[in-house]
C-alpha cells in the first residue's frame, strides 16, 4: 500500500530533525556530504527514528543543491550526494518497511535575488531526477519561506512525476506567510497545482503550528501534514538548544490531530524521543474527516492618511521638481546644517534629501534630522535607507519611525560596504539588497509588515531608487531600473552627472519609461575634490573637460568655485530641457554654492514662461 493510501484511514508520524541530532555530535558543516563519507552515521539516524516508531523518514537531502553545496565547494557531486542518501535511507527502511520521503530544501528566505525562479527550477529539476532513481515513496519540499518559489517548485514537479508530493510553507507569523497569504489560502493553492500533501514546517513550535492550524479547514483532496520544531530557539554559551520537552510534543501531536492533521514529523530541535513521545500519544488513533472552522474577526487595515503635500514622484511627472542633498553633520553641533537646510527650504525646494552613513562613515541619524526639519521647520525630507546598517528588524523598525513622523519620502539605496569607511571592521548586514527592500516598502504600503503579518494600517512612502548613468554600457543600467520599476520605485535618483552629453544619452535610453528621473547635479570646488570624486568615489566620474577646466584654476579656491558652479550651470541648461526633475548634490555643506544652482533653475524656467507668453 502506497504512502497516500496510507493515510485514507491512518495517522503516520515522520522522523525530527536530522541537523539537530547531527550538531549533537559535534558536525557543523556540511551535513550532506555525510551521505559520501560517513554514511554510517547518516543511517544510524534514520535506525534510531525508526527505532522511535518513525513511520516515515526522509533522506539527508535538505540543502542537496548547487546553490547550498557551492558553499563547500560541492556544487558539482550533487548526483552523488542524493543517489547515496536515497540508497542509506531505503537500506535502513528495508526490514521495517517505512515510508522513505527523498527530501527537498527551499532556497529563498527573504532575498529573492538569491536565485531567480529559473534558476531554482532548473536546480529543482536536477536534484528531483537524481532523488527519483532511488523510487522514493516520497518527495518532501520543506521550509519554504517564498510561496513563489514553493508554487513554482510544485507545478514543475508535477509535471516530471507522479510521486506523491509534501509541499510544506514555512511561517514567521501564526498562519501568515510572509507575503501576507492567509495559511489556509496557500494550502489550497498548493492543492490545485498538484501537492498531494500539503503543511508547514520549521521557525514555530507546536503551540504556534497548532494555532495556525486552527484556522485551516481541510482540503477536499490533499492531506494535511505538520513538522514543528520542539520549540522556540535558544542560545546557550554560543549553542542552538530547544527546550522543549519530549511529552510536551506527544501532546501536541493530539492537538494537530485534531486540526485535521495525518502527517505528523519533527523539525528543529526534534529528536527519536520526541518522536517516540508523538507515536505514543497518536497510537491507533483515526484521522479526523470533518472539521469546523470558527473564522476569527479579520484584522481591519486602515487607509494611511493622505499626505499633506504632493509626493515627489507625481509631482515631477509635470512640473519643475528641485530637490538637494545636505548631509546631516559627522559632529553634534547642528547649527549650520539648520541654517543651510532652511536658506535652502526658503529658496523654494521641494525637498531636502539626506544620506544614510554616506561612504560609511557615521553621522547625526537623517531620521532625527529630518524629524527636526518636519516638525520644527516645516521642510519636507527624503531620507536615505541603506541595506547596510540594519538588519531586517532594523529596517522595518526604522520605516515604522518614518511613517509615524510623517515621513514618507525614502531613497532605498543598499549602501557603501563597510570598509570604505571609517570603521573597515564593521559589519556589513546586507540581509536585503535594494530591490527587495523596495518590494518590503511597498508591502508596508499595503500594511503588511515583512513577517506577513498586518500592521492595522496602511503606510505612505514614495520609494526612490538610486540610478548610476556613469558606466560604459547605459543600456544594462535601464534594465537595471526597468526591474527596480517593477520591484516598485516610484522614481529615480541619479549620481551626478558631468556631461552633457551623458544626460542627453539618459533621455534617450529612458524615454519609454514614465517614471520619473531626477538627474544628479554636483558642482565642484577644485581640482583635489574633484579628481577625489573621479578616481576614488563609486558611482562618480567626471569628464575629461570637466577635470581639465578644474586644473586649470589651479590652487585659486574662489576662481574653482566659480568654475565647479559655471560648469553644473551648463549641466542644468542640458538637464532642464529634458527632465523635470533636478537634484543638487551640495558639495561639504557649501549650500551657497546649491543656493545659486536652484536660483539658476528658476530663472531658466521663469524665462521659458516668458517667452512661452509672447508666442
Amino acid at each position: 500500500m502506497g504512502l497516500l493510501e496510507e493515510l485514507q484511514s491512518k495517522i503516520l508520524i515522520a522522523d525530527g530533525a536530522m541537523g539537530t541530532l547531527l550538531y549533537s555530535y559535534g558536525i557543523e558543516y556540511c551535513n550532506e556530504e555525510l551521505n559520501l563519507q560517513r554514511p554510517e552515521i547518516v543511517e544510524k539516524i534514520h535506525l534510531d527514528y525508526i527505532t522511535a516508531g518513525a513511520d516515515i523518514i526522509q533522506t539527508n537531502t535538505y540543502g542537496a543543491n548547487t546553490f547550498k553545496l557551492e558553499r563547500y565547494g560541492l556544487e558539482n557531486h550533487v548526483k552523488e550526494i542524493n543517489e547515496a542518501a536515497i540508497q542509506i535511507a531505503k537500506r535502513a527502511a528495508a526490514p521495517g518497511g517505512q515510508f522513505v520521503l527523498g527530501t527537498i530544501g527551499g532556497i529563498r528566505g527573504i532575498r529573492k535575488s538569491d536565485a531567480t525562479i529559473e534558476e531554482i527550477i532548473r536546480m529543482v529539476d536536477q536534484q528531483a531526477n537524481h532523488l527519483l532513481t532511488g523510487n522514493p515513496d516520497g518527495l518532501l519540499l520543506e521550509t519554504y519561506y517564498d510561496f513563489e518559489e514553493l508554487s513554482s517548485t510544485v507545478r514543475h514537479l508535477r509535471t516530471l512525476t507522479d510521486t506523491p508530493i509534501i509541499a510544506q510553507v514555512s511561517m514567521h507569523d501564526p498562519g501568515i506567510l510572509q507575503n501576507g497569504f492567509a495559511l489556509n489560502d496557500a494550502f489550497h493553492q498548493l492543492e490545485e497545482l498538484g501537492a498531494d500533501i500539503v503543511g508547514v514546517n520549521c521557525r514555530l513550535g507546536p503551540y504556534h503550528t497548532i494555532q495556525a492550524f486552527e484556522q485551516v479547514t481541510l482540503p477536499e483532496k490533499a492531506f494535511l501534514s505538520a513538522f514543528p520544531n520542539a520549540s522556540l530557539m535558544d542560545v546557550e554559551d554560543g549553542r542552538i538548544v530547544y527546550a522543549s520537552e519530549a511529552d510536551y510534543f506527544g501532546r501536541a501531536a493530539l492537538h494537530l490531530r485534531e486540526e485535521g492533521v495525518r502527517l505528523i514529523g519533527g523539525c528543529c530541535g526534534t529528536t527519536p524521543k520526541h518522536i517516540e513521545a508523538a507515536k505514543k500519544h497518536i497510537g491507533k488513533l483515526a484521522p479526523i474527516a470533518k472539521k469546523t472552522v470558527t473564522p476569527r474577526k479579520p484584522i481591519v487595515i486602515r487607509e494611511a492618511e493622505p499626505s499633506k503635500t504632493k509626493p515627489l514622484h507625481e509631482k515631477a511627472k509635470t512640473e519643475r521638481t528641485i530637490i538637494v542633498e545636505l548631509d546631516t553633520p559627522r559632529h553634534l553641533d547642528i547649527d549650520g546644517f539648520l541654517q543651510g537646510a532652511q536658506v535652502l527650504h526658503d529658496a523654494g525646494i521641494d525637498s531636502l534629501t539626506m544620506a544614510d552613513n554616506s561612504l560609511a562613515s557615521p553621522r547625526i541619524s537623517n531620521l532625527a534630522m529630518g524629524s527636526m526639519l518636519k516638525l520644527e521647520h516645516t521642510i519636507q525630507p527624503l531620507v536615505h535607507l541603506t541595506c547596510r546598517d540594519r538588519n531586517l528588524i532594523g529596517l522595518q523598525s526604522h520605516l515604522m519611525g518614518l511613517d509615524a513622523l510623517g515621513l514618507h519620502e525614502v531613497l532605498a539605496i543598499t549602501g557603501d560596504p563597510t570598509k570604505i569607511g571609517d570603521f573597515p571592521g564593521a559589519t556589513s548586514v546586507y540581509d536585503v539588497s535594494s530591490m527587495e527592500l523596495i518590494q518590503l516598502i511597498k508591502q508596508l504600503n499595503e500594511g503588511i509588515s515583512f513577517s506577513g503579518k498586518p500592521l492595522r494600517k496602511k503606510a505612505n512612502f514614495s520609494v526612490a531608487a538610486a540610478f548610476n548613468p556613469n558606466v560604459r554600457v547605459l543600456e544594462r543600467a535601464v534594465k537595471r531600473l526597468e526591474k527596480k520599476i517593477e520591484a516598485g520605485a516610484d522614481y529615480f535618483i541619479s549620481q551626478p552627472v558631468f556631461t552633457k552629453e551623458k544626460i542627453q544619452e539618459i533621455y534617450e535610453e529612458t524615454k519609454h519609461l514614465s517614471t520619473p528621473i531626477f538627474i544628479g547635479i554636483m558642482p565642484l570646488t577644485s581640482i583635489r575634490s574633484s579628481e577625489f570624486l573621479h578616481n576614488e568615489v563609486p558611482g562618480i566620474k567626471l569628464s575629461d573637460d570637466a577635470l581639465a577646466r578644474m586644473r586649470a584654476c589651479g590652487g585659486d579656491k574662489d576662481r574653482a568655485t566659480a568654475e565647479g558652479i559655471q560648469i553644473a550651470k551648463e549641466l542644468i541648461d542640458t538637464a532642464a530641457e529634458l527632465f523635470n526633475g533636478i537634484y543638487i548634490i551640495t558639495p561639504f555643506l557649501r549650500y551657497d554654492s546649491s543656493l545659486e544652482l536652484i536660483q539658476y533653475i528658476k530663472e531658466i524656467d521663469a524665462q521659458k514662461v516668458r517667452d512661452h507668453s509672447y508666442v
